[in-house]
């Protein structure tokens, strides 16, 4: 799967900006972004519900426009809500969606009851959807669209609104569809989900990537590991930072956690962290050593959401600004 310069425009509004993204089969593009970043409209135009302005993007080896029928018999998309007739049983829903697809009466049921049983809804396959809770809908959802055996499933925010228990569980079907050779192409705002499943990750913000690769190597872009000690008063605080600079670190107050971070480039500095706090802070103090997150990249490249004041959404930075974020993080 793999977009090219991909534009989108609705009306006055650029959605998309030169867009470019690839996922290799059977492993799980991940994209992440604020609420009107362009994610879904990429999604919609990878599986050709929406015509691209500008560029090309291929899909199962497929052109998405001059080929769209065949890129329609091989994928598969979830919504951010759950689609489903809540008046029918959940089998009859997955009956209901095979058949639609053109599959046998019996080939239907065996396939239902198959997804049936992958998505732990055998107990309540007979029940009207109307009963089922959320997870219970957005699993079954999931099992829908599953019933071509795609080759590539779009799932837009699918753990929106989930509790703990449901997200790990889809957690858990999307590694397992993965290990059975399904391409994902996965939007989401949840970072420990893009981190747990994304092979690679795409940011965007503005309609445009400004940032792309595996979870690790975004992190590396933010810096190595770094120590957090957590001291009593501020006058210890100016002990420690000045004795660690003599030591040629390079400590900072994070007032935000109120914590002293120093980064470290080595084991070597760790063990000078502990014992220059050991020799020039008299009470206790705490010490943890944290890697980069997720967090800490999407914050350094897009920065915290920002209300729009014209309309009261959620606005991408500026250019400059996105730029800028861009060069520091890198």
């Amino acid at each position: 799967m793999e977009a090219v310069g991909v534009s989108t425009w609705f009306g006055p509004v650029q959605a998309l900006d030169g867009v470019s993204v690839a996922a290799r089969p059977g492993a799980v593009l991940g994209l992440l972004g604020h609420n009107g970043a362009g994610k879904t409209t990429l999604v919609n135009v990878l599986a050709t519900l929406c015509r691209p302005a500008a560029g090309t993007a291929r899909v199962a080896g497929y052109d998405v426009v001059r080929q769209s029928r065949e890129v329609r018999r091989r994928i598969a998309l979830t919504g951010q809500f759950a689609a489903v007739d809540e008046q029918i049983s959940g089998r009859d829903n997955l009956v209901l969606v095979a058949r639609l697809r053109g599959t046998g009466r019996r080939a239907a049921l065996r396939r239902a009851a198959e997804l049936l049983e992958m998505f732990d809804l055998t107990g309540a396959a007979d029940r009207p959807v109307r009963g089922y809770s959320g997870g219970m809908r957005r699993r079954l959802d999931l099992a829908a669209s599953l019933t071509g055996r795609p080759e590539v499933l779009f799932l837009d925010e699918p753990t929106t609104g989930l509790d703990p228990a449901a997200r790990l569980a889809t957690w858990a079907i999307v590694e397992d569809l993965v290990r059975d050779g399904t391409t994902v192409v996965l939007t989401t705002q949840y970072l420990d989900e893009a981190d747990r499943l994304a092979d690679t990750i795409a940011v965007l913000a503005g309609g445009r990537v400004v940032a792309t690769g595996a979870p690790a190597d975004l992190k590396a872009r933010v810096g190595g590991r770094t120590a957090t000690a957590r001291l009593s008063g501020r006058d210890a605080v100016r002990a420690a930072a000045r004795a660690l600079r003599l030591e040629g670190l390079g400590p900072e107050y994070d007032p935000r956690r109120d914590v002293l971070a120093v980064p470290l480039t080595g084991p070597r500095d760790l063990a000078v962290v502990a014992r220059t706090l050991d020799a020039e802070v008299a009470g206790d103090y705490e010490l943890a050593v944290t890697a980069p997150t997720l967090d800490d990249v999407y914050l350094s490249l897009i920065g915290p959401r920002r209300p729009d004041a014209s309309a009261g959404a959620v606005s991408a930075p500026d250019a400059s600004a996105r730029d800028a974020a861009v060069g520091n993080a890198s």
